[in-house]
C-alpha cells in the first residue's frame, strides 16, 4: 500500500444487529456482520472476530511474501489465531490478547533459509503493527433527520 493512502468501507443496518459491509472496491464482495446473542443472532462475523482474521491475515501475508521473496516455496499455510475477549477496569469488554500461529509448509532443506524472515516478517505487517503501536481513531457522530437533513451531534 502506498503511503497515505485511504481506503473506505461503509456499513449499511439490515436490521438488529446485523449490517451489510461494502468495501466500496471493485471485485470485492460484501458480507454481513453481526453481534452474537444476546444482541444479535450471530449470522456473521463481529468486530472481535473481523480484527483477529485481520491481524491472522495480514501476518500470514507478510510471512509468505518475505519466504517467496527468499525463496522458499511454501506448499500450503494455514493461521491459527485466537482472541481473548477480558473486561477493562471500568467492567468494558475488550479484546486483551491476540495469540497468533502461522504453519506454513516448507520442504526440510528450507528449515535454515527462513530464519531471516522470522526476524522481518512481523514488521511489514500494516494491521498487526497498527495495533500494537496504538491506533488514532477519530469518531463523528452525524444523524440522518427522516427527510434526508443531516444534524450534527
Amino acid at each position: 500500500m502506498a503511503e497515505d493512502t485511504e481506503l473506505a468501507v461503509s456499513l449499511q443496518l439490515l436490521d438488529g444487529y446485523r449490517f451489510r459491509v461494502d468495501f466500496n472496491a471493485p471485485g470485492m464482495t460484501s458480507f454481513v456482520m453481526d453481534e452474537p446473542a444476546p444482541l444479535g443472532v450471530g449470522s456473521g462475523p463481529n468486530a472481535a472476530r473481523l480484527l483477529a482474521a485481520a491481524i491472522g491475515n495480514c501476518l500470514s501475508a507478510s510471512a509468505l511474501f518475505c519466504l517467496r521473496k527468499a525463496r522458499v516455496p511454501v506448499s500450503e499455510m494455514r493461521t491459527e489465531v485466537r482472541a481473548s475477549l477480558l473486561r477493562n477496569d471500568t467492567g468494558r469488554l475488550r479484546v486483551g490478547r491476540v495469540e497468533v500461529d502461522l504453519q506454513p509448509t516448507i520442504r526440510a532443506a528450507d528449515r535454515v533459509r527462513i530464519g531471516r524472515c522470522l526476524e522481518l516478517f512481523e514488521d511489514f505487517c500494516v494491521v498487526t503493527q497498527s495495533v500494537r503501536d496504538g491506533l488514532d481513531v477519530s469518531v463523528q457522530v452525524l444523524p440522518a433527520v427522516a427527510g434526508g437533513e443531516t444534524t450534527a451531534a
